[in-house]
């Protein structure tokens, strides 16, 4: 698949990526505040836009659910 993202999207989406890697779990929306420092209305729209274009899945209302649909060789290095 060649995913069509910014740079922006595609750090979010590498975020994913490396922060379950490292944690065994998927990252809060907490852990994407933390990273980007933004607010957190800024992380919750990106998240609802990741999940629209199809490049993650979660359950809403549910911690910790989000799930990558996107394999590594799609994604950008994390800056």
């Amino acid at each position: 698949m060649n995913a069509v993202y910014t740079k922006t999207q595609g750090q979010y989406l590498s975020f994913i990526y490396y922060y379950t890697k490292t944690h065994c779990c998927p990252p809060a929306e907490a852990d994407f505040i933390t990273y980007f420092k933004l607010a957190s209305s800024s992380i919750h729209q990106m998240i609802i836009w990741l999940e629209r274009k199809g490049f993650i899945s979660r359950i809403p209302g549910q911690g910790r659910s989000i799930a990558l649909l996107l394999n590594k060789a799609d994604l950008p290095d994390l800056d």
